[in-house]
């Protein structure tokens, strides 16, 4: 009896000695572990719960069993045509396998280091093996678009008309056979084969930005600047024209005033000269030598201080001023 109560107690404090030195782990939710024994893996786990291992022999290395984004540096890259973009990708991974992530990796930090490698070299070899267009839109529906030119402060349709016909322009743009999320699948399945070699499945790669160079953005603002340079020439001819129109009008409308004007100025000078006519009649026959004389000396007065010639005084013109037996 006595034997067995040793035994027993004996039992219990190795129960208690394993027990203090931890045989349990507990595995979280969204959480893998690989369980090693001097540096070789014994066991892995993939769902949660409580787990056991060999105490101070065996080693438990956790990694998340979540989706994770991969957040890559933007590269400049050159496009088939030799144009250069800076291209911003992102991407999303998980860990499938475990054993062969902690053979391979070992840690997220060093995984991430291989991702990079990975999928830097797969975006700069699907991107330069492709024209830009294929990586800067996704669809042809751009030439599908018609763009209807807004004009303002014209006075008639048929001017709105002519206005938006002189600005319109007609831009088609190269037809993609690709386009940008075919280039993203291109760039999963050529960055899958290597990832898996880690343990690693990339779920996708997706371009998030694309930016023209420095050089490439300037060629772009040049054209642009020139389509804007064509619809303000055309903004302009068509101002020149209306002041053309206006000034033309305006002429026409001056001259048919002053044509007016000098109508209506010689029916009252046609009217007055009658009637100075009528007076100079009615005096004339009060006392004719009397507006004889008048007239004569009026006539004297505009045109002697005038003369610069001598001329004899028995001219007619003269005979009120001398009179014909004048001594003078």
């Amino acid at each position: 009896m006595k034997k067995l109560v040793t035994t027993l107690v004996v039992i219990l404090v190795l129960l208690v000695i394993f027990l203090l030195l931890g045989p349990f782990f507990i595995v979280q939710e969204g959480e893998i572990a690989v369980v090693t024994r001097f540096g070789k893996i014994e066991n892995t786990h993939l769902e949660a719960g409580l787990k056991i291992k060999v105490p101070l022999v065996d080693t438990v290395v956790k990694y998340p069993k979540k989706i994770m984004s991969w957040d890559g540096d933007a590269q400049r890259i050159p496009t088939k045509e030799n144009q250069f973009i800076w291209v911003d990708t992102t991407a999303r991974w998980r860990i499938t396998d475990p054993a062969l992530f902690y053979q391979s990796v070992t840690s997220l930090p060093n995984a991430i280091l291989r991702l990079n490698d990975i999928i830097d070299s797969t975006i700069r070899t699907v991107i330069s093996e492709n024209f830009l267009n294929e990586a800067v839109r996704n669809s042809n529906q751009i030439n599908n678009l018609r763009v209807v030119e807004q004009v303002q402060n014209v006075e008639n349709l048929e001017d709105a008309e002519q206005l938006r016909n002189l600005t319109k322009t007609e831009t088609q743009q190269e037809t993609i056979a690709i386009g940008r999320e075919k280039l993203s699948q291109q760039m999963l399945v050529m960055a899958s084969p290597f990832t898996q070699e880690f343990g690693i499945e990339v779920i996708d790669i997706v371009i998030r930005q694309i930016r023209y160079s420095d050089d490439l953005t300037q060629s772009v603002y040049q054209r642009m600047i020139k389509e804007r340079n064509q619809i303000a020439e055309a903004y302009r001819s068509y101002g020149e024209g209306q002041q053309a129109r206006w000034v033309g009008k305006t002429e026409n409308d001056k001259k048919s005033i002053l044509s007016q004007a000098y109508a209506e100025a010689e029916t009252i000078k046609g009217v007055a000269d009658a009637q100075a006519t009528e007076i100079y009649a009615e005096a004339y026959e009060e006392n004719p030598e009397f507006f004889t004389l008048w007239r004569t000396l009026e006539s004297y007065k505009k045109t002697i201080p005038n003369l610069n010639k001598i001329f004899s005084t028995d001219m007619d013109y003269f005979t009120i001023l001398y009179g014909k037996d004048s001594t003078f």
